[in-house]
């Protein structure tokens, strides 16, 4: 099969085959997570960027390369989450400028785009690091420049810049240290590889689904949820009930045919299969009725390791009870937007703020020292561009300060900023929510946008994070040995400490972040936490340092059983 040139029905069927891809890969990219905490979610960001663009592509009925090029810049830009969905919109941005002009797309016009894809990334990104989604895409726009001058045929072309992403990606450890000693490669990057790879099965017409849910609807395609109780989630099935993972430890041949033989056994009982083998270890996924047929097979191979079996029929029940308290709170919220729509305008004020916080106390804390609008969100969940640029319409000042309260929030904050036209915008570059609510108290009336922000940044230079949490799988960092289940308090530049009890943790975390000048901690306990067992950790704190001013807050954030701040 030859093919010269790329038409608008074409690329449209591409882009959607791109989007499926990347969303079939998302939770193995979202664990491609450097540090063993409960937070990997790249996958899902990038993935939420990219349909938000898919759903624009996928309602264009006549599609030409404007349209789609404006679809897809919109759509991306405006669905932006976190630092890697950020970028990867940077990335088409850059690419769909260069063929929106275009009648038909051809390899010269492709390297172009992919050069300026690479080119826009590049500048939307303050302090670019190698070694990340950044470098595979220049590598592979290197590579297309390249095979310009060498094929005018598309899908050779595609193949071989796929091919030479591969390669780069798979050198990202060597760039990374952190990524070598986790043992993973950079997990944006082998996100854009999953969505160009789906661009290649939909160019090569390879049967691919690319029928895109609404935006809200369930991108399993099990329909729309409603509240728990409801018939379509009452008979919602579920086919094979034990989601069962473990690593075999080869101790037998085990060549590519018994791989294929193994994969063919596990289709028999079961969907949703993932066997990645490296070297003599092999690592594998099973959704199955029966998780002790696939054990028995994998111990004809070698030992076991690493054994996890959850009940997703248990775990299902949950999500409806979560789904409907989450229903609850969303329709709560939209009662109270539709109030403040109907009550009286009021006079536009010099400021306004906008907080990102995950947890009620947190978002209580925000509300009581000032914060208008609170966006939930944060680690795992993390807001879109549009989330924030809603949240700014709804505030009637001529300045509007955002603390994005997440390193992994602030691009897409930056991203929104640009899209108001009306107010003045200013993101606060607060990576951690003791840093939020520091700058916000330092706020003083009177100052320019331009002196507030000089005096939030200074004061948040003053302020110390601790976060305590659970590892979420076996590695080593910075020389620490780290299991599956342990206690982690992490710092402002890595691990602090590693215990196996969250309240002995959690004090050794805190005696980390302390020096002579420290005066005073305060302590916020989540969601996970009983406020009984807050109380043991503030008196152990006030007993091992007496001279420490601290003060106990309910945070209710979810993943972090406490978040603490020194200052």
């Amino acid at each position: 099969m030859n093919l010269q040139v790329i038409d608008a029905g074409l690329m449209q069927r591409a882009f959607l085959a791109g989007a499926k891809g990347l969303e079939a890969k998302k939770e193995w990219i979202n664990e491609l997570n450097v540090f063993p905490v409960p937070d990997g979610d790249t996958g899902t960001n990038m993935t939420m960027t990219i349909m938000s663009a898919a759903r624009e592509v996928a309602a264009l009925e006549k599609p030409t390369m404007e349209t789609l090029a404006k679809a897809i810049s919109s759509g991306s830009l405006r669905g932006a989450r976190g630092n890697s969905g950020v970028i990867l919109s940077q990335l088409f941005r850059g690419f769909a400028k260069q063929i929106k002009g275009c009648e038909t797309v051809d390899v010269a016009v492709l390297a172009q785009a992919f050069e300026r894809a690479a080119e826009t990334a590049y500048k939307a990104v303050m302090k670019p690091k190698e070694g990340t989604i950044l470098t595979v895409a220049k590598g592979m726009a290197d590579k297309a420049v390249e095979m310009a001058s060498q094929t005018d045929d598309v899908l050779v072309f595609a193949r071989e810049v796929i091919a030479h992403g591969d390669y780069v990606l798979s050198q990202t450890p060597e760039m990374l240290p952190v990524l070598k000693q986790a043992g993973v490669v950079d997990s944006g990057g082998q996100g854009l590889m999953q969505v160009l790879k789906g661009v290649l099965d939909g160019l090569e017409g390879k049967e691919v689904d690319i029928q895109v849910p609404a935006a809200g609807s369930s991108q399993s395609g099990a329909g729309k949820k409603t509240a728990a109780g409801s018939a379509d989630l009452e008979t919602s099935d579920i086919k094979y009930g034990y989601c069962t993972e473990f690593i075999i430890n080869v101790e037998k041949p085990y060549d590519e045919q018994t791989e294929h033989e193994f994969k063919g056994y596990l289709e028999s009982i079961g969907d949703s299969i993932v066997v990645v083998s490296d070297d003599d270890v092999v690592k594998v996924h099973v959704h199955t009725n029966d998780p002790g047929l696939a054990i028995q097979k994998a111990l004809t191979y070698g030992s076991l390791s690493r054994m996890k079996i959850d009940n997703m029929r248990e775990e299902h029940q949950e999500r409806l009870i979560q789904n409907a308290e989450q229903l609850a709170a969303r329709q709560k919220e939209e009662e109270k937007k539709k109030a403040e729509s109907q009550a009286p305008a009021e006079p536009r004020r010099a400021d306004g703020f906008i907080a990102v916080s995950a947890g009620a106390g947190l978002s209580e804390i925000f509300r009581g020292i000032g914060v208008d609008q609170v966006i939930e969100g944060g680690q795992t969940m993390n807001p879109s561009t549009e989330d924030i640029v809603n949240a700014i319409e709804h505030i009637h000042a001529d300045t509007v300060y955002i603390f994005p309260n997440n390193k992994n929030i602030i691009l897409a904050a930056e991203q929104a900023k640009y899209l108001v036209e009306d107010k003045k915008v200013v993101v606060v570059p607060s990576k951690t929510v003791p840093q939020g609510i520091t700058a916000m108290i330092n706020f003083i009336p009177g100052l320019t946008a331009e002196e507030n922000l000089n005096t939030m940044i200074t004061e948040m230079e003053h302020i110390k994070t601790g976060q305590v949490t659970y590892a979420v799988r076996n590695t080593v960092i910075d020389g620490r040995e780290i299991h599956e289940g342990d206690i982690m308090g992490l710092g402002d530049h890595g691990i602090l400490t590693v215990g196996t009890g969250i309240r002995q943790t959690a004090l050794d975390t805190l005696k980390a972040m302390v020096d002579e000048d420290s005066e005073l901690a305060t302590i916020y306990y989540g969601s996970d936490v009983k406020p009984e067992d807050a109380k043991e950790l503030l008196d152990a704190v006030k007993k091992e340092l007496p001279d420490l001013e601290v003060e106990l807050q309910d945070g209710g954030q979810p993943i972090y059983y406490y978040l603490m701040s020194v200052e």
